[in-house]
């Protein structure tokens, strides 16, 4: 019998995506952009759900034992995230829009795919 191949952390994090923009998906969010590049960093999901302009961070991780993946977002990474959602703003000369910040923490489950755990208003 064939043992599963464990994934790379980069193949994690993409398939942990993945499910991700599903899930947002089935929730009814419309995905706005993928992968926003600005200033040495990345805002993972920018999406819209309602009236709201949301900046998704995701976080997957395949086990628990060094913490949940949300533990990864420090108070450092929020204000790079910040900054970045700042930049998409005036960029896309977008004023007065209400934002918010959630964060998906995924962990890898071999039976059903990923647990998501979706966190709105994380920071």
């Amino acid at each position: 019998m064939r043992q599963k191949q464990k994934l790379s952390p980069h193949e994690l994090g993409k398939a942990g995506e993945e499910a991700a923009l599903r899930y947002l998906k089935k929730k009814r969010y419309k995905i706005l952009v993928r992968g926003f590049r600005l200033f040495r960093g990345e805002i993972d999901i920018i999406a819209r759900d309602k009236n709201a302009l949301v900046f998704v961070e995701v976080k997957t991780r395949s086990r628990t034992e060094f913490g949940f993946p949300e533990e990864a977002i420090t108070p450092a990474k929020q204000k790079q995230i910040r900054k970045i959602a700042e930049g998409f703003l005036i960029k896309n000369n977008l004023e007065d829009v209400e934002c918010r910040f959630d964060v998906l923490s995924l962990i890898k489950d071999e039976k059903t795919g990923f647990e998501i755990h979706h966190i709105k208003n994380a920071f």
